[in-house]
């Protein structure tokens, strides 16, 4: 016997797939492993493709995803342009409204007051010519002699275009206007506001300086000032005015009105009540070349 032990003999590990009971193979029996934390079966290469797969997709992406880039038709592109045109005329006209209002948004309550008492002193106005013309046309219905009635209608009526034309003097209460312009910064625009607002007012008959105005009476710049009818007009400017005061006084005073324009043009302007204010200018009756009444 020798004295050599023998060694135990060791098995080398089988290189073939190891079954278990159902013949299904051991998991590591191939020598590839399994990754920590992942299923049985999954392998590196689909690890790695789920590791690097797209994120979900969100609500929002669908919906940026749906409008854009945007699929319109012509129908639909041309009822967009309208909206559009639509939407920029209202902001243009709210804009304007907004504007024309700017001075009454600022205005105190006493201004407000006084500015609606005007609007109604103008509404009664109206209402009293038209009672007045009602009242003649009753009367010239009911007389006995209508040809007599007729003609002290008339000849009234042409007494009141003649104030009207310029062509007699006329008297009555009202306001004298004196614009003092040191700085020489009023313009013939302003005079023109300052007259329509005195029209707006009520003003029946108005004479500037020694000038008559009439409906077709017009202001222009001028190399020396201001021209009215053509005829240069040295200031101070002093209106003469027949009409209602109270309804003339307060249009001129108005936030954002005549006085406050003119004190922005470093002018003043007084304004002075009385109860006989006489227009004494006159303009040349000018017979019509062409015209003729119809009733003749």
């Amino acid at each position: 016997m020798s004295d050599e032990r023998e060694e135990p003999e060791t098995t080398a590990p089988d290189s073939t797939d190891r079954t278990d009971g159902t013949g299904g193979a051991t998991p590591g029996s191939t020598g590839e492993s399994t990754a920590p934390g992942g299923t049985g079966g999954t392998t590196p290469h689909e690890h790695r493709a789920h590791e690097h797969a797209a994120p979900p997709v969100t609500g929002r992406q669908r919906l940026v995803a749906g409008l854009w880039p945007p699929r319109l038709s012509r129908a639909q592109l041309t009822v967009a342009v309208l909206l559009f045109v639509l939407g920029l005329g209202l902001a243009i006209q709210v804009s304007s409204t907004s504007d024309s209002g700017g001075a009454l948004r600022g205005a105190r309550k006493e201004d407000l007051v006084r500015i609606l008492t005007e609007l109604d002193n103008r509404t009664q106005r109206l209402e009293d010519e038209k009672r007045g013309l009602e009242s003649q046309r009753s009367e010239l219905e009911t007389s006995s002699n209508q040809a007599a009635e007729a003609l002290k209608q008339t000849q009234a009526k042409a007494q009141q275009l003649g104030v009207l034309a310029g062509t007699v003097a006329a008297q009555g209460p009202g306001i004298t206007l004196t614009i003092t312009d040191p700085k020489g910064g009023v313009e013939a625009d302003s005079l023109l506001d300052t007259l329509q607002e005195l029209r707006a007012a009520g003003a029946e008959a108005i004479q500037i300086n020694d000038i008559r105005v009439v409906a077709d009476t017009y202001f222009t710049e001028g190399a020396d000032g201001v021209l009215i009818d053509g005829h240069k007009v040295a200031q101070p400017y002093e209106f003469k005015v027949i009409g209602n005061p109270q309804d003339l006084e307060p249009a001129l005073n108005i936030p954002g009105g005549v006085v406050q324009t003119l004190e922005k043009e470093q002018a003043t302007a007084d304004v002075v009540r009385s109860q006989k204010i006489v227009v004494s200018a006159l303009r040349p009756s000018k017979q019509p070349d062409y015209a003729r009444s119809s009733s003749q």
